[in-house]
């Protein structure tokens, strides 16, 4: 199965590499080089970043700070890393929009399905940042709201494991990976891919999410080319 037109979902704890917080800007760098490799081979890509390496809103408020006032915080932490992923591509020649739907001129531009769907046809990268813009919802839910906007073939979720499995791998070494999965079934087995706001979003839409390590070089590319290495939901 190829896509030719991806919404990439990174968590913000995926630009932190080994630190324990922030940014490493190997990790970026490599993330850039995935994306441009992406991009001449004609795809369109819009990324989606969390900002959980700088602040989480549900952290926040679990020790005592307002929860609406905590989300705007991690709406503003998206976009610093967004920002971050946006220089680390256009170093490599890539033309990259950023869109987002907090205000903050001169370094972004209004997210709008107008906005994006025209820099994408125009080869630009489109970076949106500032999650859905509103309290309560999270930067899962922000991506499969843009890739629905965007009509994206897929939300390609990178993460540190190579796809979707019984258990956490990492916890449970009998734990055993799924090449396929149906909504209902991962619904069913509380499989932890995305959370259930955005999972009925894509399921409503028919808009497939596809798990996989983004931290091997070159699985993205293989995978938007038609290669099957992680776990597909449909």
């Amino acid at each position: 199965m190829k896509f030719n037109r991806i919404l990439l979902k990174l968590s913000g704890e995926a630009l932190m590499g080994d630190q324990q917080y922030g940014i490493d800007p190997e990790r970026l760098a490599m993330y850039a080089e995935e994306v441009k490799q992406v991009v001449d081979a004609g795809k369109q890509v819009g990324i989606v970043i969390g900002g959980g390496n700088i602040y989480r809103g549900l952290s926040g408020a679990s020790e005592g700070m307002d929860r609406v006032q905590g989300d705007y915080m991690g709406m503003l932490a998206t976009l610093i890393n967004s920002m971050a992923i946006q220089g680390a591509m256009e170093k490599t020649g890539l033309k990259v929009k950023l869109l987002s739907t907090l205000t903050f001129q001169p370094m972004s531009e209004p997210m709008s399905r107008k906005n994006a769907l025209n820099y994408l046809n125009q080869g630009y990268v489109v970076v949106i940042a500032g999650g859905t813009g509103n309290p309560f919802f999270t930067t899962d839910t922000a991506s499969a709201l843009r890739a629905v906007e965007i009509e994206a073939d897929v939300i390609m979720k990178g993460t540190r494991v190579d796809g979707v499995y019984t258990a956490d791998p990492e916890k449970d070494p009998t734990a055993t990976k799924y090449s396929e999965i149906s909504f209902a079934e991962a619904y069913e087995k509380k499989l932890k891919i995305m959370d259930l706001t955005s999972f009925t979003l894509c399921q409503e839409n028919n808009l497939p999410i596809y798990v996989f390590d983004m931290n091997t070089k070159g699985n993205l590319l293989r995978i938007v080319n038609g290669e099957h290495l992680g776990t597909i939901v449909k």
